[in-house]
């Protein structure tokens, strides 16, 4: 029951889930889409910064005046501002990565020529190699959430994630209905290996981590039940699986109407049972929906597949990286040589984050994967598949490119560089 007979009449919210029972045939009817799989969107986050003072993050009011001043762009994404001031392209869904990737590329030269003429620059890079985390943002949910991270003793690492990482997100179909076990168990798998490729946040706040990702090692000091893969041992049922990790993970923020942080650890299953009422009540299914919105595993089910396990990489490079992902994840040849080369790294996520492709077996893994996108990249892309073939066989991946120009000239120099105008 969702209330207890003592509680029912505190519970009288219109829309009120029944119990955590009904939450679960809720989340599982609704987390994948049954479909053709072919559609991509990008979202694609950088770093902002002031090019006369790159240590200072820029105003809130400065960042919002540039985006309140761009047109349309060509390739119609929209344009929101992370926690940070990190700034966000999320391009609509389209019938082709190659389509996504040329629209991405155009909004970039729109969005990135305002900012310069602003005296911003934006750099893609995993996480912010010179800045300490703080909040520009001033939106409420992310005061709430920041009490939350000081409420549940992650305070460092939920800063620097809210505010000092920055990645690209590619967001695929589910596809049909009796490929999502095996498509999303790839896409899990997949994760340590692209990790590996795409590793580009050697620094953190001015120093040197250790770790390749430290993007990735941010995440991984987070509460794994909100962070971490949703998949059980079997993997057979990702949408029953989505449901026993939202169930079980807790409630981070509640509407009251304003968002509140809750302070205590309260699984939603908990709330949905009535075991404990936040504000007052039991939770509606808009309750449920915002709590799917406040959990951040690596593959999460939105309808369709959102693929957040990697580093924001530079412009020469992440449009490879993402043909590759999508590449793997749609060609269903592709797709099952990738899942047997990935197969003996397939949970090697720290090993990935810290080592790289400095590990020999993720070596083999990388090599073969981005040897099978190569063969079905098209012309347009040729040189940037090259390019990254060239890095994965030589084990090195973005961060190294990176650390290395930052040993040689210094962090602001290199931001700098970084931060230009696409021409």
């Amino acid at each position: 029951m969702a209330c207890t007979s003592q509680l029912r009449g505190s519970c009288l919210v219109e829309g009120e889930l029944a119990d955590s029972v009904d939450a679960a045939h809720y989340i599982s009817d609704t987390c994948l889409t049954d479909g053709h799989a072919g559609r991509v969107g990008l979202e694609l986050e950088a770093h902002c910064f002031d090019l006369r003072e790159l240590a200072r993050r820029p105003a809130w009011p400065q960042i919002v005046d540039v985006i309140d001043s761009l047109p349309a762009l060509p390739g119609g994404s929209a344009v929101s501002v992370e926690p940070g001031g990190a700034v966000e392209l999320s391009g609509p869904p389209v019938k082709s990565v190659l389509t996504a990737i040329d629209a991405m590329r155009r909004d970039q030269q729109v969005l990135r020529a305002a900012f310069a003429e602003a005296g911003l620059g934006l750099v893609l890079v995993g996480a912010d190699p010179l800045r300490p985390a703080r909040r520009a943002n001033p939106g409420a949910r992310y005061r709430a959430m920041e009490r939350f991270f000081i409420a549940s003793r992650t305070a460092a690492a939920g800063a620097a994630m809210m505010t000092s990482t920055a990645s690209v997100q590619v967001n695929v179909d589910a596809g049909p209905q009796a490929g999502w076990a095996a498509r999303v168990r790839l896409a899990h798998a997949l994760g340590p290996t692209m990790v590996a490729i795409a590793a580009n946040s050697p620094l953190l706040a001015g120093k040197f981590s250790g770790w390749l990702s430290t993007r990735q090692r941010v995440w991984s000091e987070l509460d794994s039940a909100r962070c971490g893969p949703i998949l059980s041992a079997s993997g057979e049922d990702p949408g029953a699986d989505w449901a026993r990790y939202a169930l079980k993970a807790p409630v981070m923020l509640v509407h009251q109407p304003e968002v509140v942080p809750v302070t205590e650890y309260v699984p939603f299953t908990d709330w949905a049972d009535g075991h404990t009422l936040l504000g007052g009540r039991c939770p509606t299914a808009a309750d449920l929906d915002y709590h799917l919105s406040t959990l951040f595993p690596p593959v999460r089910p939105r309808g369709w597949l959102e693929i957040r396990y990697l580093d924001a990489v530079p412009d020469d490079i992440w449009p490879a990286v993402v043909f590759t992902i999508v590449t793997l994840l749609d060609d269903p040849t592709a797709a099952d040589q990738a899942a047997e080369a990935v197969e003996p790294v397939a949970t090697a996520w720290d090993t990935a984050a810290r080592l790289g492709l400095a590990n020999r077996r993720l070596y083999v893994a990388a090599n073969r994967c981005v040897d099978i996108a190569a063969h079905r990249a098209p012309s347009s892309l040729q040189d940037m598949m090259a390019q990254l073939i060239r890095a994965v066989e030589q084990g090195r991946c973005p961060a190294d490119d990176f650390a290395d120009d930052v040993i040689a000239h210094g962090i602001v120099p290199t931001l700098t560089r970084m931060a230009q105008p696409l021409t």
